[in-house]
């Protein structure tokens, strides 16, 4: 429990340079600054590489749980107490729940990697409700900065939540479509996977073994399709709540009138 504790502090560091400038959109309208832009949007740059507020946001959950992870196996006691106590707990509670979908052994297997995701996503959401999120920032000035009309927007706050950046959740999508691979092929090897996709599933003899043969192919083309689809899918569902849900929260903020601001 111990190493799985610490694995899991050690590959939230994978995480942290998720957010970048894939995607860029006009955001905002008559109201200014209203509505959340599309893209993660530039605080500084530290020479060629531009920190995001989507970035620093990952960087403060991801240091918050690293040393909560840390803290909790500085001194492991036998009888766990304490902060020792709820993070075993939290450990323990999501490895069993892995281990009743997919059996235990793909479970130690792949909980460094599904456990640390799942950790990450949830505390990365509910750091986004903090107040202050989305609110504390600076002003823009200078050449290129637009203080009139649609598109007016001078507010460029310091936190972004996380997944509302679809650099970060592409970057989560793809390392698990990569593994998801990995962890297939070496447990039932290349030839089963292909077998389990394509092969009929069954006893079939004569003209039935040719239809279904048949059959089972064009099934198999529609799932690796859905295979190939899957990352786009797994990317988007993700940052689409999110960020609607960011939405949301700042278009009601704008329903209070100024002066109850």
């Amino acid at each position: 429990l111990t190493a799985l504790i610490q694995r899991l502090s050690v590959f939230l560091s994978l995480f942290v340079l998720g957010a970048g400038s894939v995607f860029a959109a006009d955001g905002g309208d008559e109201h200014g600054h209203d509505l959340l832009p599309l893209h993660a949007e530039e605080v500084f740059n530290l020479g060629p590489i531009s920190i995001t507020n989507s970035m620093i946001m990952v960087w403060i959950v991801a240091a918050v749980l690293i040393f909560v992870a840390q803290a909790a196996t500085r001194n492991m006691k036998l009888v766990p107490s304490g902060l020792q106590n709820f993070v075993e707990w939290l450990v323990e509670s999501l490895f069993n729940f892995f281990s009743g979908i997919m059996g235990e052994h793909l479970a130690k297997r792949t909980f460094w990697f599904l456990g640390t995701v799942f950790i990450l996503i949830l505390f990365s959401n509910w750091f986004g409700l903090i107040p202050g999120v989305g609110t504390i920032g600076f002003e823009l000035q200078g050449a290129g900065v637009v203080t009139e009309g649609a598109h007016r927007d001078t507010f460029r706050p310091f936190f972004r939540g996380a997944n509302a950046d679809v650099n970060l959740t592409m970057a989560m999508a793809g390392t698990f479509f990569i593994l998801w691979f990995y962890w297939s092929f070496t447990e039932i090897g290349v030839k089963n996977f292909f077998l389990h996709i394509f092969a009929p599933k069954g006893e079939f003899k004569g003209v039935m073994l040719g239809f279904m043969v048949a059959l089972f192919l064009m099934v198999g083309l529609i799932e690796m399709l859905s295979i190939a689809v899957r990352p786009i899918a797994l990317t988007f569902r993700l940052f689409g709540n999110i960020y609607a849900g960011e939405n949301m929260l700042e278009t009601l903020m704008h329903q209070v009138p100024d002066f109850l601001q």
